[in-house]
């Protein structure tokens, strides 16, 4: 048997053990949090028209967009092993302090804070 075609059946195997382990085991000790049909910690007899804070929404894209400055971020080391390393400082440079500007921004507008 080749090598590949054990690895093949390898990783099926296994992966048919995760996924049946994964269907059992909640079945073994069910309660009335885990049969509702919704995790979000909301009442699902309840209305569905419940106000949402906007101010929620605001802090969560602000966690996004600083993840998604940490993936920009992340070729920095490799670029600097160009040619021209000075480029790639300086695009770095300005998407720090386009984000640094962005978040005084928000501090200075109020929309950091959580409660009025």
């Amino acid at each position: 048997m080749s090598l590949v075609m054990f690895i093949l059946i390898l990783t099926a195997l296994i992966s048919l053990l995760l996924v049946t382990l994964a269907f059992w085991l909640p079945t073994l000790n069910p309660d009335t949090e885990k049969l509702s049909p919704y995790e979000c910690g909301f009442d699902p007899l309840g209305t569905a028209r419940l106000p949402f804070s906007l101010r929620f929404f605001l802090v969560a894209i602000l966690f996004l967009l600083f993840d998604l400055e940490i993936a920009l971020l992340l070729p920095l080391p490799w670029g600097n092993q160009l040619s021209s390393p000075l480029i790639t400082s300086l695009w770095a440079t300005l998407i720090l302090l386009l984000l640094t500007l962005g978040l005084i921004y928000e501090w200075l507008q109020g929309g950091l804070e959580w409660a009025e």
